[in-house]
């Protein structure tokens, strides 16, 4: 079984559990039956393959026909997919497949007007870790989809030094340090700072990332002009539509948003069935 697999196992067993009893009760034979998906608003489509699986895994006889890819910008009113099969299986299917298609495309979406706000600027908009647990993998795919970019997947594939592990270590040097001794040569120590003070210390170390996190504007700039493109510059914290496009212009490579992913609105999608 394959970790998508698993993801949408365990959300169809969270939702039907020991069986549909509307469907059960309402659906007592196999009638053959058609439904369509239909956006209700512009969006961002991601999560097409996701939905599809959905079904086929309920009923491999389903057939889906998407009718718009990931990436694609869909206008309300536009039908997103064909469905046919059986009208139990697509009732069984219909709210984990629109759960997984709203959540992705509310990510795509919101990921392609923060992507908009920069553009021509250089910097890069990348997301966080703060997912939905569980759904990472399929979260930052729906990032990729609008245009955004992966900062690391979880704590095994990347090195960033924050406040409580320079706490823990006694010092940004002595953090950055013992980390260097202990990771590949190939990967890269990012480390957080707050300060202008930090920013040097950071940069005595080696850093090959530093984190400007919760700086002022003014300060981001100055901090930008000091590292002077001898670390890639990652701005964090603070950051919304309102205020992408001033912290861009400071010359900062990277700017993570966590309301990527965790304050996304999901997508105003509904499934429309038709039984023969």
């Amino acid at each position: 079984m394959t970790a998508l697999d698993r993801i949408i196992e365990n959300a169809l067993a969270e939702d039907i559990h020991t069986g549909d009893i509307t469907t059960l009760a309402v659906a007592t034979e196999r009638r053959a039956a058609r439904a369509r998906m239909i956006a209700k608003e512009p969006l961002v489509l991601a999560g097409i393959e996701t939905a599809a699986r959905v079904f086929h895994l309920l009923d491999p006889d389903i057939l889906f026909t998407p009718r718009f890819a990931d990436g694609e910008q869909v206008s309300a009113g536009d039908v997103i997919a064909e469905i046919s099969g059986d009208a139990a299986s697509l009732l069984q299917g219909e709210r984990v497949a629109l759960n997984f298609l709203q959540r992705l495309s509310g990510i795509a979406t919101l990921t392609a007007r923060y992507v908009a706000e920069i553009k021509g600027t250089g910097a890069r908009v990348v997301d966080t870790r703060k997912t939905t647990p569980g759904l990472r993998t399929l979260e930052k795919y729906a990032v990729r989809v609008g245009g955004g970019m992966n900062h690391r997947s979880g704590l095994y594939d990347g090195v960033l030094i924050k406040e409580n592990h320079i706490a823990a270590a006694g010092g940004i040097a002595m953090a950055v340090s013992r980390a260097r001794t202990r990771i590949p040569h190939t990967m890269k120590i990012e480390v957080e700072t707050e300060t202008l003070g930090e920013v040097t210390e950071a940069m005595a170390a080696g850093a090959d990332i530093i984190m400007l996190d919760n700086m002022d504007i003014d300060t981001m700039r100055q901090a930008v002009a000091m590292i002077g493109g001898k670390a890639l510059v990652e701005a964090s914290g603070g950051v919304n539509l309102e205020t992408i496009g001033g912290i861009a212009a400071t010359g900062v490579d990277i700017i993570s948003v966590g309301a990527l992913t965790h304050s996304c609105r999901a997508m105003d999608i509904s499934m429309l069935l038709e039984v023969s």
